[in-house]
């Protein structure tokens, strides 16, 4: 198995055994089970190369409309997380000048997420740690159905938290593992 199929093969465990099996994305069983994930192994070493990679996905999904979402695995880059959120905030930028806001929506995800004002050891920070830095590209457009089809979305954060909380460190390391 050559080392891009390793990354996706982790990746996918992570979902369908973390993200999915514990409901952290209420969206994510459908494109799985659908095939409409899209997943690629950037290798890309400089910011300016990451920065060209992601408009390339973007335009791939414009122009592969059956694919509703992509994750992009950067598995050789951005390891400090400071510098893959200042990384992920050019992406924004830079997809914002390009036109795309409103139509694509970036999620990031990363082995040493922390959120804001949270203390780095909280379990809760695990609902975005991810195998790998990571960038997802989301339809807009697909995520709009989503949350009419499911409902209130605005509770999917706490209830996040609850699930890892109740669920507890140890157990989230050992699912992760």
């Amino acid at each position: 198995m050559n080392p891009d199929d390793i990354v996706i093969q982790r990746t996918m465990t992570w979902i369908r055994s973390f993200v999915i099996a514990h409901n952290i994305c209420p969206f994510a069983s459908h494109v799985v089970e659908q095939g409409t994930l899209s997943l690629s192994v950037l290798h890309e070493q400089d910011c300016e190369r990451a920065l060209e990679a992601v408009i390339q996905a973007c335009k791939r999904l414009d122009e592969q409309v059956e694919i509703e979402t992509t994750l992009l695995i950067i598995p050789d880059f951005l390891n400090d997380f400071f510098d893959y959120l200042d990384f992920a905030a050019i992406a924004e930028d830079r997809m914002q000048e390009l036109g795309y806001e409103g139509v694509y929506q970036l999620a990031t995800f990363h082995p040493d997420y922390c959120f804001a004002g949270v203390d780095a050891n909280d379990v809760t920070n695990y609902t975005n740690r991810s195998p790998y830095p990571m960038l997802h590209l989301l339809r807009e457009d697909s995520l709009d159905k989503a949350i009419d089809y499911y409902g209130d979305t605005e509770g999917i954060p706490e209830r996040n938290m609850e699930t890892l909380r109740k669920l507890g460190m140890k157990k989230v390391l050992a699912l992760l593992k």
